[in-house]
């Protein structure tokens, strides 16, 4: 049963208004289908238009975000609940904790490393939540080029990017991670994935 989501995306707008929109989307997607959702706590951003999304709603946000952002400039203040912690390594864990699942949308460096840390901490074995990426306006298409490879050229084995899901459909998307089944993680992890 997916209750939460932890929604990771950018603090940037992007140029294109799509990007911006489809984030609100899914925060009134979500909040229609009273899903809680987990996010970094700020108010600018995709990360705000998500939000906001959801608070028209009347959606459950929670925000997670380390003690140094916390500034009256970028913490969101309509939020249901906001979380502090020491740094961004307690963010992520924090986010981790909280959701049974996860969906990425574009943004950058920040975006990437938790997206990330989640397929490596799946790839372990550490969880079985599903791990979805919004793919708005072809954003990630690079990114699945990549992805295939690693495998091609043996850093990464197929198994592992079984447990990633991608759609440019917001509800295409939910009924995947709705669906998802856990590819089995072997006992011993092949050179490969190291």
């Amino acid at each position: 049963m997916i209750n939460s989501i932890a929604v990771f995306c950018g603090s940037g707008d992007g140029f294109n208004d799509i990007y911006r929109e489809t984030a609100w989307q899914l925060g009134e997607m979500l909040a229609e289908r009273n899903t809680r959702i987990i996010y970094g706590g700020a108010k600018i951003g995709l990360m705000g238009a998500m939000a906001d999304g959801a608070i028209e709603k009347n959606g459950k946000v929670t925000g997670v975000i380390p003690v140094f952002l916390q500034t009256k400039e970028i913490v969101h203040e309509g939020i249901s609940e906001l979380v502090l912690v020491k740094n961004m390594h307690e963010r992520k864990l924090k986010m981790h904790e909280l959701c049974d699942a996860v969906i990425t949308l574009p943004g950058g460096w920040g975006t990437m490393d938790e997206l990330f840390e989640m397929l490596t901490w799946a790839q372990l074995g550490l969880h079985q939540k599903p791990i979805g990426l919004l793919n708005i306006n072809g954003y990630f298409d690079s990114l699945k080029v990549l992805f295939n490879n690693m495998v091609l050229e043996g850093f990464l084995d197929e198994w592992c990017n079984k447990m990633l899901l991608i759609s440019e459909s917001i509800e295409e998307l939910l009924e995947m991670i709705e669906n998802y089944e856990a590819p089995e993680v072997p006992t011993i992890i092949s050179k490969q994935t190291t």
